[in-house]
């Protein structure tokens, strides 16, 4: 019996142990993925900005001694100093992803032409002066591997870097320059050798200072006064054969508490299309912990008094809306009144094939000011709003509008909706569509502004509202008439913000 029961504890033990590791699992917020065309792209770009950027690499001093047997000379001393590379071409480079590892970068038939300083130094004699190094037959291999490390960011690896310089002709200038290119061609072989033995470790050392570059940059961004978003790396990096994907904790947090919400990630998929070169998947997660953060920071809820309600009515609806503001002076009382809407929980997003829709929970609080000065509660009521969300991308910002789709007062138990209800309902759904929403639309019309490093900026852009998530497809346009950033400090508009990292959940 005791036989027959060890394979079940076994079998039992498994699945438990499935169970909790798929329940641990943890989801990404936003997916960014970068497809081949991307590559391609980057790769043309890059080449311009190396261009710019290889004038600036400090190359190290080259140093070593020759014999000049022709000249019966046992050893000459050289040494080339302040090299700098002018220009190079590379016309047969290619990038490619690996699977599981990263970006395989693939050049062949380079050229460079460098300047330098050089000094030599014999027995006899000791000169110095400038000179030109011209290389050819330049050929370079390596993988760019992708990983994360302990704070979110991504980390970057350059892996079976390979690199052979196959030939070097040197040009001396000075007085003297016919004597010093008759024996430039034995030098030619010790520059060769070192040369091909520092470019890999240059390599490896710019590779080393993208990596502090990256973790200078801060994961939580400052969205407004209430909230921040983390868009942190929670898994390493995904690389099929045909696209990398980065999976991003896309949430939001109030300011001052950053602690999960009470609700996890959903996971889907994005589709394996090829069409564009960046696709983002922004979940129903990411907009439902922005609800939640804006919620519980106090962010939902605002007062509007009579002549601002009537100031909205007549800039928006054409004068109806002073009627409909009248009427809610004499249906309340002759006095003017103010009108207080606060939400009563976290609005309720639900995105589905080509819908977007916001619900927001809320009460409303009429109230009037006296001849006494003193502030009468006139009548409260909670009532559910249902908005659409229209979404699109202008420039480097995108952009969200709110409209009105339902309004209805939620009414005390037994309470029947008389004809009095019905006309406060209809002046309060008058003030939120002609007074609030062209409120929050305002704000919403300055946007969430997309990063740009590298002054790389969307173009033909297109977003889809998709069962749980939204997906932006677009491609990249980079400003060549920008000077490059180097630091990758360069994101737009957003407010990075300088704290410690954000607190664990409590669960």
């Amino acid at each position: 019996m005791r036989t027959k029961q060890v394979p079940v504890l076994w079998a039992c033990f498994l699945l438990w142990s499935l169970y909790i590791a798929s329940s641990q699992t943890v989801y990404p917020g936003i997916k960014a993925r970068i497809t081949q065309r991307a590559l391609d792209y980057g790769l043309q770009v890059g080449m311009k900005v190396l261009e710019q950027l290889a004038k600036e690499i400090v190359i190290p001093d080259l140093n070593g001694s020759e014999s000049l047997k022709f000249l019966k000379i046992d050893y000459v001393k050289y040494n080339f100093s302040n090299i700098k590379i002018n220009a190079f071409s590379f016309p047969n480079t290619s990038l490619a992803f690996v699977p599981g590892v990263g970006i395989r970068a693939l050049s062949n038939h380079g050229t460079a032409n460098i300047s330098t300083n050089w000094s030599v130094k014999a027995p006899l004699f000791r000169d110095s002066g400038a000179a030109n190094l011209f290389l050819s037959g330049i050929y370079f291999t390596g993988i760019v591997a992708f990983t994360r490390n302990d704070f979110g960011y991504p980390a970057l690896e350059l892996q079976d870097c390979h690199v052979q310089v196959s030939h070097a002709r040197v040009s001396f200038f000075g007085s003297l320059s016919a004597l010093y290119n008759s024996f430039a061609e034995p030098m030619e072989k010790p520059i060769l050798k070192n040369l091909n033995e520092m470019l890999c470790p240059i390599a490896i050392s710019q590779v080393e200072q993208f990596n502090v570059n990256i973790s200078a940059l801060e994961v939580l961004t400052k969205i407004d006064n209430y909230t921040v978003l983390d868009c942190s790396l929670i898994s390493p990096p995904e690389i099929t054969e045909n696209h990398l994907d980065f999976n991003l904790k896309g949430a939001f947090y109030p300011l001052e508490s950053l602690v999960d919400p009470p609700f996890t990630p959903a996971p889907f998929q994005l589709p394996e299309s090829r069409d564009s070169m960046l696709y983002i998947g922004i979940s129903e997660y990411f907009f439902k912990s922005a609800a939640f953060a804006h919620y519980v920071s106090g962010a939902l809820g605002t007062t509007l008094s009579t002549r601002e309600i009537s100031n909205y009515f007549n800039q928006n609806a054409q004068g109806f809306g002073s009627v409909l503001s009248k009427i809610a002076e004499i249906y309340v009382l002759s006095q003017p009144f103010i009108l207080q809407m606060m939400a009563t929980g976290p609005p309720m997003v639900n995105l589905q094939r080509n819908n977007f829709s916001l619900e927001f929970p809320a009460a409303v609080i009429m109230l009037t000011q006296l001849d006494n000065s003193t502030i009468q509660p006139i009548v409260s009521m909670d009532f559910v709003a249902s908005t659409s969300v229209g979404l699109a991308i202008l420039g480097q910002k995108l952009i969200c509008s709110l409209s009105l789709n339902r309004f209805r007062l939620s009414l005390p138990e037994n309470s029947q909706r008389d004809v009095k209800v019905v006309r406060f309902e209809n002046i309060l759904s008058s003030i939120l569509h002609f007074g609030v929403l062209p409120l929050a639309n305002t704000k919403l019309q300055q946007g969430f502004p997309l990063p740009n490093p590298y002054n790389i900026s969307f173009i033909n852009s297109d977003i889809e509202v998709l069962e749980g998530y939204l997906l932006v497809s677009s491609d990249l346009a980079h400003d060549t008439s920008s000077k490059p950033q180097p630091n990758l400090n360069s994101w737009g508009d957003l407010n990075l913000v300088h704290r410690p990292w954000r607190e664990q959940p409590t669960h």
